[in-house]
């Protein structure tokens, strides 16, 4: 790739826009070339407005130290400086959804960490190694939004990549019934221990919002394109009820699970799923991708958040615990790196697959 596209970080200031920064740093193939924020920070160098505040393992690039914070409202100063963005803005919703749509309207992709339009019909909320096909229904927002080159699309949930890749694995044994209960980092709420020390030692039995995104999700992301509807439309025939618990660990979503099958499968024919899964990341050689999605681990104490959590730079997916259950079918447990495979780094593979596919495309060869 001879020249890299021109990418703009929205929410660049907070946890999931800073690990933005930090896995683009090196990127064969995106290039930060701006940075926004809410307007308190706009005319800020990026260094000023998270000093204090940077929460990454590496440095802030030298490159993005210098660079001033434009607006994130700012859609006609920003999008013609760009080929897409990133967001991962901490607004409502409502206000999300809106920023978003006017970014794509002045024909500048974006690639969404937010929640805020993973129920928008024709927007795709893709786990690129699960369901890249639903990237098909672009073309079906871009004749809504009136655009040629401009569209959103989303990433799922952080939490239920510890569990949906193993059931996905299994599909076809015909899963029908799952039951999840989430032990959420507090990394997940943007905040780290200095900046929550309450979380020292507790654990806080509700995270607003999870449960309905732990249930219905997976069901969405499971689901296809009808060209008759112009929408995605759910997977049907699986029942999935959750909890969702914040527990004082920095980084590292665990999910235990339970699950019902309509076929019989074999312990060996479940690990052997898990081991084989893969996904196109992975035969397209995408950046970011891990080489192994799925691991199974054997020992009876893993997956662990100390051992496991950086699997495959935190970009797979730890599976063990796979036993009979009295009441279910199965259970397991499962682990996933909520801000790297869960959210930035889930993001940036979204874009290399958006690249590969075609959707995203350079502004100066348009």
């Amino acid at each position: 790739m001879s020249e890299k596209y021109k990418v703009g970080i929205l929410g660049a200031t907070g946890m999931v826009g800073q690990r933005f920064i930090s896995l683009l740093a090196d990127h064969p193939w995106f290039e930060v070339v701006l940075v926004a924020a809410s307007g308190r920070n706009k005319g800020k160098t990026y260094a000023e407005a998270v000093d204090g505040r940077w929460k990454m393992e590496t440095p802030i690039p030298d490159r993005i130290t210098n660079m001033v914070l434009e607006e994130v409202s700012d859609v006609e100063t920003i999008a013609p400086q760009v080929d897409f963005v990133f967001c991962a803005v901490n607004m409502p919703k409502d206000v999300i959804r809106d920023i978003e749509e006017q970014y794509a309207k002045a024909e500048t992709p974006v690639v969404s960490n937010n929640s805020a339009h993973r129920w928008t019909p024709d927007v795709p909320m893709v786990v690129p190694e699960i369901n890249p096909d639903h990237y098909d229904v672009i073309k079906y927002q871009k004749e809504r939004l009136g655009t040629t080159n401009g569209f959103v699309a989303v990433k799922p949930n952080c939490s239920i990549q510890s569990y949906t890749p193993a059931l996905t694995a299994w599909l076809k044994f015909e899963p029908t019934e799952v039951i999840v209960s989430t032990y959420q980092a507090i990394s997940g709420a943007g905040k780290n221990f200095a900046e929550w020390p309450e979380m020292n030692g507790n654990i806080i039995p509700y995270i607003a919002g999870e449960e309905a995104k732990s249930e219905k999700e997976p069901l969405q992301v499971w689901g296809h394109v009808d060209p008759a509807t112009k929408s995605i439309v759910n997977k049907e025939g699986i029942k999935i009820t959750s909890q969702c618990i914040r527990v004082p660990i920095l980084y590292g979503h665990t999910a235990t699970v339970f699950v019902n099958f309509k076929q019989n499968p074999a312990k060996e024919e479940l690990v052997q799923a898990l081991r084989d899964y893969q996904g196109f990341p992975q035969e397209a050689e995408l950046p970011s991708a891990p080489k192994q999605f799925i691991q199974y681990l054997e020992d009876d104490d893993r997956p662990q958040v100390q051992k496991d959590v950086n699997f495959e730079h935190g970009m797979g997916v730890s599976i063990g615990r796979l036993r009979e259950d009295s009441i279910f079918d199965w259970k397991f447990v499962g682990l996933s790196h909520n801000t790297l495979r869960g959210a930035a780094g889930g993001g940036v593979l979204s874009a290399e697959a958006l690249v590969k596919k075609g959707y995203l495309k350079k502004k100066s060869e348009l």
